[in-house]
Order: C-alpha cells, then sequence, then structure tokens
C-alpha cells in the first residue's frame, strides 16, 4: 500500500481506539463492543429535515414516496458500509482520506462543501428543535431557534464522561422516537395493502416535479454527506487488533451494527410518511406540508389526544440526537482536511451560528410559515453536495493504493458507482429543473 504523503493525526484524538473490545468468549459479546457506532451515523437519517420531506411527501402523495425511503436506506447501508471499510482497513475517515491522496486545492474544495453540507443539516436541527420548543411550551420561533445556540453545553456535558455514554446517550433517545412512531402508527390505522404498493417504484416520481423535488429531498435527508465523514472516523473509537485478522473482524461487526441501525431509521422515517399519507392524504388534507400543522391536526384527526403530544416529544428527541452527531462530524471534517484542533465549544458555536443567523432571518421575514420550507430546501442543498462525499469514498475503497487487501470487490463497486450515477443523475434532473 503507497502510503499518504503525509499521515495526519487521528481524529476525535480524546476518543479513539478508547473502547476495549472482550479477549475471546461469545460473538455476541464482541458485536455488543461494536454496537454504537451505526447508531449515531443513523440519528442523521431520522432528523429534523426527515419529518420535514415525509410529513409533506406523505399529504401531498400519500405512500407513493414510501419506494424513495426504501431505496434510500438501502443506498445509505452500502455507503455506510464503505466508510467502515475506509475507516477500518486504511487508518483514516474520509477527510483525512482527502486531504492525504488529493492535491490541496481539491482538498479545499471539498472541505467547504463538507462544511455547507454541515450548515445545512444544522439549520434543519435548529428549526427542528424551535419548532419542538414552541409546539411543546410555547417559545416563539425566533426565540427557540436563538435558545437552540445552548445545546453547545449538552455536548460538553456528554463529552467529559466518555463515548460510550455519548453513545448511550443517542440510543435512548432513539428508542424514545421509535415508540412514539410506533404509537402514532397504531392510531393512525394505515391501509397495510397501500403501504406494501407505496414500497414499489413508479415513474412518476421521476417525471412529475413536485414528486422529484421532494424525493431528492429525501433522499438528501436519508444519505447525508456528512455521516459518511463520521463513520468512517468513530468506527475507529474501537481497539481491534491492527492484523489482517482484526481488521476483517472489526469491518464485519461494524457493517452489522450499521445495518440494524438504519433499519430502525428506515422504520421512523417510513412511519414518518404513513402517519402523514393514512392521517392527511387519506382525508383530502393534501396541503399539509408544515411540521407544526401536522402537529395541531393529528390530534382531532386521529381522535386521540396524545398524538399532538407524543409528536412534539419526538420531534425534540430528533432535534437533540441530531446536534450530538452534528457536533462529532463538524469537528471530524475540520481537523480530517485541515488538521485544525479547535476547542469543541468554539466549533460548535461557529456552525451553529451560521444556521441560526439564516433561521432567524427566514423566520422574521416570512413568519412561521417558512420554517418548514427552508427545512425542505435544506435537505436539498444536503443532496446536491452528496456526490462530492460519495464519489471520494468509492474512489478510496476501490484502490489498492489505499486499502490493501482490504479493496472492495468488484461486486460492490459495481454497486456503488451505481448508487453515485443515480444521486448524480437526479441531481442534474432537479438542477435542470430549477433553471
Amino acid at each position: 500500500m503507497t502510503p499518504p504523503a503525509s499521515a495526519p493525526a487521528v481524529s476525535l484524538s480524546g476518543s479513539h481506539r478508547s473502547i476495549a473490545l472482550p479477549v475471546g468468549g461469545a460473538g455476541w459479546r464482541r458485536l455488543a463492543a461494536f454496537m454504537g457506532p451505526g447508531f449515531l451515523v443513523a440519528v442523521g437519517y431520522m432528523d429534523p429535515g426527515n419529518w420535514a420531506t415525509d410529513i409533506a411527501g406523505g399529504s401531498a402523495f400519500g405512500y407513493t414516496l414510501l419506494s424513495v425511503i426504501l431505496l434510500s436506506n438501502l443506498m445509505a447501508i452500502v455507503l455506510q458500509a464503505l466508510s467502515v471499510r475506509l475507516g477500518v482497513a486504511a487508518g483514516l475517515d474520509l477527510a483525512q482520506a482527502c486531504r492525504a491522496y488529493y492535491s490541496k486545492p481539491v482538498s479545499l474544495v471539498l472541505w467547504l462543501l463538507a462544511e455547507v453540507a454541515i450548515i445545512a443539516c444544522d439549520l434543519a436541527e435548529v428549526l427542528g428543535t424551535a419548532i419542538a420548543l414552541q409546539l411543546l411550551f410555547g417559545i416563539p420561533l425566533v426565540w427557540g431557534v436563538i435558545v437552540t445556540a445552548l445545546d453547545v453545553f449538552l455536548i460538553l456535558a456528554l463529552q467529559r464522561y466518555g463515548f460510550r455514554k455519548i453513545e448511550a446517550f443517542i440510543l435512548a433517545l432513539l428508542v424514545l422516537i421509535a415508540g412514539c412512531f410506533a404509537f402514532e402508527l397504531f392510531y393512525a390505522k394505515p391501509d397495510i395493502s397501500a403501504v406494501l404498493a407505496g414500497l414499489v417504484p413508479t415513474p412518476g416520481i421521476v417525471t412529475d416535479p413536485a414528486k422529484l423535488y421532494l424525493a431528492i429531498g429525501i433522499l438528501g435527508a436519508t444519505v447525508m454527506p456528512h455521516n459518511l465523514y463520521l463513520h468512517s472516523s468513530i468506527v475507529q473509537t474501537r481497539a481491534f487488533a491492527p492484523t489482517d485478522e482484526g481488521k476483517a473482524e472489526a469491518a464485519k461487526l461494524a457493517t452489522i451494527d450499521s445495518t440494524i441501525a438504519l433499519g430502525l431509521a428506515f422504520f421512523i422515517n417510513a412511519a414518518i410518511l404513513i402517519v402523514a399519507a393514512a392521517v392527511f392524504h387519506t382525508a383530502g388534507r393534501t396541503e399539509i406540508a408544515e411540521i407544526d400543522e401536522a402537529y395541531r391536526l393529528l390530534a382531532p384527526m386521529m381522535g386521540v389526544g396524545a398524538a399532538s403530544l407524543v409528536f412534539g416529544v419526538a420531534l425534540l428527541a430528533s432535534g437533540q440526537n441530531s446536534t450530538v452527531t452534528g457536533t462529532l462530524a463538524g469537528q471530524i471534517v475540520m481537523e480530517g482536511f485541515l488538521n485544525l484542533r479547535l476547542p469543541v465549544w468554539l466549533r460548535r458555536m461557529v456552525t451553529r451560528l451560521l444556521a441560526i443567523i439564516p433561521a432567524v432571518f427566514v423566520v422574521g421575514l416570512s413568519g412561521d410559515g417558512g420554517a418548514t420550507r427552508l427545512l425542505v430546501l435544506s435537505q436539498v442543498v444536503l443532496s446536491l453536495q452528496l456526490p462530492f462525499a460519495v464519489v471520494p469514498l468509492v474512489l478510496f475503497t476501490g484502490q489498492t493504493r489505499v486499502m490493501g487487501r482490504f479493496v472492495s470487490p468488484l461486486w460492490l463497486r459495481v454497486v456503488a458507482w451505481a448508487i453515485a450515477a443515480i444521486i448524480i443523475g437526479l441531481n442534474l434532473t432537479l438542477l435542470i429543473g430549477m433553471l
């Protein structure tokens, strides 16, 4: 293997190889030790941006866009598996690999694009959390946006107790969100045959501009660029043996972890769209696209008083979960591309302010109704940034000079390039349509 020009320092140095693995024993104990990073990654697949696109898609088009959620999730499973392979086999996260193997100008451009994606993601977290605070506690949206700047202290508090505690916190909130939507699904009583039919793609998704816009928003909200950087780094928190056998086992167990976690993410994303379709679309309320409007109508239209409250609690948990992983991804991107270490609170505050400023401007200018439209737009921006993370990932994992004997097999490279082509093709279609 040809080494990179300069070996970068490890990212998240305080957590790198900090989690010991059991020696010998049952296989499930070793799998349990690897469980965690996948759930941190899965958070990005069910953040408030997903809520906006899924609610809009479900209310407008019923179950039709379920197939987009399913295909996006399958793409995510493949791409996150590639991130695992890169982190385990090469010992580099995606940002470090770009810095090591690309020229400085190319690396800087990719860094800027990654930062744009993280800001777009953070914008969704800001708006989602602010909407939840408004719905649950009556805090005006503008003030809720400003209050979200304080969540930097949550990150600092969690990181003091080690990476495993962060994973436990994330998992607890994920279980809460899943429980909330199991409750919503039970009372929404969706048409099972229509749900199953919605899992099959239809040509109208590409030919109808309105469907395509939401489909690309769902894709951007599901397969998120910063998750590829995040996963390739946090998989290295496990102290696996640096031998070929140790790396092979680590890659296998970490892939199982992420696949299970993304299965949970698929359930939650699909549940949001299914509830919107079953409650709003079937009643002819196809115009419901705002999260706050969905909150107000769920209880009366479902006939269950707790439906709106449960919805709001899940939204708040989703926003806080995404805050934690977004912070980690931002730290990894900056350290990997620039080899620059900033205090976590400073890095978080800069990123959050870059999201708060446009959020305050839009909410102040267009009122609360502009928040969800900005959420959907942020997810489309994420989708447009996605090829600039996916293509380098597929290239690196397919090169022997980077991966050594763990280079992706031919069938996996073919699948990965097909996914990249689909993402690029959909984005070009959207851009042509917008122009």
